[in-house]
């Protein structure tokens, strides 16, 4: 579980990137209702959901118990880690 405000802002960064494949499945595969996918493009697609669901659960556990346990407000917490997670790291500008 994450100690500081630093280990959230990465955790966050986790969930942007696994939601980043789940979208960049959806556009190579196209969409499954207008040509089937195969079983292999569905076991992949299952498997990014199931990685970018499973983060996105984990970092809001881990911003819910990281602002109770500082006593803080759980949305100014969530939406400062958004925020800095979402800004380019240095190096990458």
């Amino acid at each position: 579980m994450a100690h500081t405000l630093e280990e959230l802002v990465e955790l966050q960064r986790a969930v942007i990137a696994a939601h980043n494949r789940v979208t960049e499945l959806r556009a190579a595969f196209g969409p499954p209702t207008g040509e089937p996918w195969t079983e292999a493009q569905t076991a992949a697609h299952e498997t990014a959901w199931r990685a970018f669901r499973d983060l996105e659960r984990d970092v809001q556990d881990a911003v819910t118990r990281f602002a109770k346990d500082g006593d803080l407000d759980r949305a100014d917490v969530k939406r400062t880690v958004q925020f800095r997670a979402s800004a380019p790291l240095e190096g990458n500008k």
